[in-house]
C-alpha cells in the first residue's frame, strides 16, 4: 500500500497515468495535462520534472528512447514498468476508498478512474460510501451534541461540512448504480480512450487534417 503522502502526490499521480496510455516525454505530458485542464496538477513545469525524477528513481518509470525536433534539445522518452502499474492501481485505490478533505484528491482519483478494472474501481466506491456513511453518521451525533449547548449560528460550518459530505455520497452512489446499469461504460483500451481527449494524438490529428484541409 501507498504511503498518503506518496498516493497524494497528485502530479507523481498524473504522470503515472499518462504514461498508463503510452511511452511520452516530459514536454508532451505538460501540453496534455494543460490541454485537458489536470487542474488539480500544480507547480508546473517543475513539479512535474521533479515528479518524473522521483518515479524515475523508484523503477516506476524507465526512460526508452530519446527525441530531437529541430534544433531543440533532447528529450527523454518515459514508459510505465511494470511495477509502476501496480503502483498506478495502488494509489487509485487509495484515493478513491479514502475521504479526502482535499476535494482535489478524489477529482485527481475519478479522472483516472478509468485505469482500474470497472469491478474495481466499483469496489473502491462502495468502500468510500460506507466510510462517508460512517462519518456523516459521527458528525451528526457530534452536532447533536454542540447542539444542546451551542446556538446554529456558532454550529453552521459543521452543517455545511455535513452537506458535502451528504452530496458526495449521493454521487459516489449514483456513480456505483450507472455501473451496474451498464449506463457507465467502461474502455477497452484505455490509450484509444485518452487519444481522443484534447490534447491526445487522435485529436491533434484530426485538428491538422481539418486545417490542411
Amino acid at each position: 500500500m501507498p504511503s498518503r503522502r506518496g498516493a497524494r502526490d497528485l502530479t507523481a499521480l498524473t504522470v503515472l497515468a499518462l504514461l498508463r496510455t503510452g511511452p511520452s516525454h516530459p514536454y508532451e505530458l505538460h501540453r496534455m495535462i494543460t490541454q485537458t485542464h489536470r487542474d488539480f496538477v500544480t507547480g508546473l513545469p517543475r513539479s512535474l520534472y521533479h515528479a518524473v525524477d522521483r518515479l524515475e528513481k523508484a523503477e516506476f518509470i524507465a526512460p526508452v528512447d530519446t527525441e530531437r525536433e529541430g534544433r531543440r534539445p533532447e528529450r527523454t522518452v518515459y514508459e510505465l514498468t511494470g511495477e509502476g502499474r501496480r503502483e498506478l492501481a495502488a494509489r487509485l485505490r487509495y484515493l478513491l476508498e479514502r475521504p479526502d478533505p482535499d476535494t482535489s484528491v478524489f477529482v485527481a482519483a475519478v479522472s483516472f478512474m478509468g485505469c482500474l478494472p470497472v469491478q474495481e474501481a466499483r469496489y473502491c466506491l462502495q468502500a468510500r460510501a460506507a466510510a462517508l456513511e460512517a462519518e456523516i453518521a459521527g458528525g451528526d451525533a457530534h452536532a447533536a451534541s454542540l447542539g444542546r449547548e451551542l446556538p446554529r449560528l456558532l454550529l453552521l460550518e459543521n452543517e455545511y461540512v455535513g452537506a458535502l459530505r451528504r452530496a458526495e455520497l449521493a454521487w459516489v452512489r449514483a456513480v456505483v448504480a450507472d455501473i451496474d446499469s451498464g449506463t457507465l461504460t467502461w474502455p477497452d483500451d484505455i490509450a484509444e480512450l485518452a487519444r481522443r481527449l484534447p490534447g491526445g494524438a487522435a485529436h491533434d490529428t484530426e485538428a491538422k487534417g481539418a486545417h490542411d484541409g
